[in-house]
């Protein structure tokens, strides 16, 4: 079977990538300090599973992935040829570790200090001075760059001006409506995300999703049609301590399978 058969379900319609984020294996084990439980190990056990991609997010104060586990990422995904993605803030000094490193794709994300995760998307239309130079350079050094941001119309036009090949749409704002019972601002923000997504592509850009995502709220977002990939990560690791990572993955895989399979 052809790499292009192989990427299509049944009926014809593309398969939706899946990017698995393991930074929160490094956080339990951070918790307690030590080795385990090695983030490395569930990248592997996540590529064994059949995810398309490792994402892990090297933030400035450390507080979970560290320089040691992005070096040992990298080596585990090129000798597995599986893409890494490393989500970094767009300032110089992790820009640098980024051009040493190396990895298939560099997102810039959003990154406070204060903050429990990522919140919101980047503001590229306001930063756009700053985030466009920083594009050009990962770029050159060999990275797909992806800027996560909302699905604004400013924000997407502004990604698309930077450079960058890619964006994800942040989804998190409709996983919260969900969780708090607002379904008429959940279908809003689909809406906007679905508007968002088809915008990107007649912009030429290839358009991921990510932030929040479960078993119960990933059925809306993959079938839109235009979305290539969607990046998981707190819900997989928390899944994985009643089913097992391989099978959390795996029934994650088929949510997403189904939902396109059905659209």
């Amino acid at each position: 079977m052809s790499a292009e058969e192989n990427s299509k379900l049944k009926g014809g319609t593309r398969k939706l990538r899946l990017g698995v984020n393991i930074d929160h294996i490094a956080t339990v084990r951070n918790a307690r300090g030590g080795e385990h439980p090695d983030p490395v190990a569930g990248a592997y056990a996540a590529i064994r599973a059949g995810a398309d991609g490792i994402t892990a997010h090297l933030r400035e104060d450390r507080r979970h992935i560290t320089d040691d586990d992005m070096e040992r990422l990298q080596m585990l995904c090129d000798s597995e040829n599986i893409p890494l993605n490393m989500e970094i803030a767009a300032v110089e000094d992790m820009v640098e570790i980024a051009k040493r490193l190396k990895p298939h794709a560099v997102c810039l994300v959003p990154e406070k200090r204060e903050e429990r995760t990522t919140e919101g998307g980047l503001d590229v239309a306001a930063l756009h001075n700053t985030i466009t130079p920083i594009v050009r350079e990962l770029t050159e050094n060999g990275a797909r760059v992806s800027l996560f941001i909302e699905a604004d119309e400013k924000q997407i036009r502004a990604a698309a001006s930077s450079g960058a090949p890619v964006i994800e749409i942040h989804t998190g704002a409709y996983a919260h409506a969900l969780d708090d019972g607002d379904e008429k601002k959940a279908a809003k923000i689909l809406k906007a995300m679905q508007n968002g997504a088809r915008l990107g592509t007649e912009l030429g850009l290839e358009v991921h999703a990510g932030h929040g995502i479960t078993f119960d709220n990933v059925g809306d977002i993959a079938v839109i049609p235009e979305l290539y990939e969607l990046n998981i990560g707190h819900f997989i690791i928390g899944e994985a301590i009643f089913l097992g990572l391989e099978e959390a993955i795996s029934e994650m895989l088929r949510c997403m399978d189904d939902a396109r399979e059905k659209s």
